[in-house]
């Protein structure tokens, strides 16, 4: 028996990370104003951890569009599985050559393209796709703002998030 409605627990799992620096924030807080001492110094450095959580539950909660999509992503040891209703597949992390977002698709998706030339397709709202963020996290150059901006932009044509600088096309020259 929850005493919670469905969707405002959906809003505090999605919130957690926040909600828990928040907490850490405010302990760090009383920690750094009230006793004193060394207690004072420990609170002030409490602080700045709490605001790097804060900061941090911020992008992974603006990164978890929701759930009860199709299909179930698996991530382990850098290799990221994709199981759906009508395709899936796999992918590893090191042989990743380009990360696009296609939000045509209905629900949005994540297009991993690896250096074979295969394509695998990840809805945004599949079950334990949350654990992408780490995952494109550890993608060198990843802009991760700009990732979760055109999250929330819903546009109409497919976005390259991050492509590796190896499999950029070169510009010709003539001279």
């Amino acid at each position: 028996m929850s005493f919670l409605r469905p969707e405002a627990k959906a809003g505090l799992m999605r919130w957690r990370e926040v909600l828990a620096g928040l907490a850490v924030l405010a302990l760090g807080a009383y920690w750094a104003l009230f006793p004193g001492g060394l207690l004072m110094w420990i609170g002030w450095v409490v602080i700045v951890i709490a605001i790097a959580l804060i900061f941090a539950g911020v992008q992974r909660a603006r990164f978890r569009t929701g759930t009860g999509g199709p299909g179930m992503v698996q991530v382990i040891e850098g290799r990221i599985s994709y199981f759906g209703p009508l395709t899936g597949g796999f992918t590893d992390l090191d042989s990743l050559t380009a990360l696009t977002l296609d939000p045509r698709a209905r629900p949005p998706h994540w297009l991993l393209r690896s250096e074979d030339g295969t394509t695998l397709a990840i809805p945004l709202t599949a079950e334990g796709a949350d654990q992408l963020f780490d995952v494109f996290a550890r993608l060198p150059g990843l802009q991760t703002e700009r990732m979760l901006q055109k999250m929330q932009e819903r546009g109409s044509a497919p976005v390259t998030i991050w492509q590796r600088a190896s499999a950029q096309k070169p510009a010709l020259r003539l001279h």
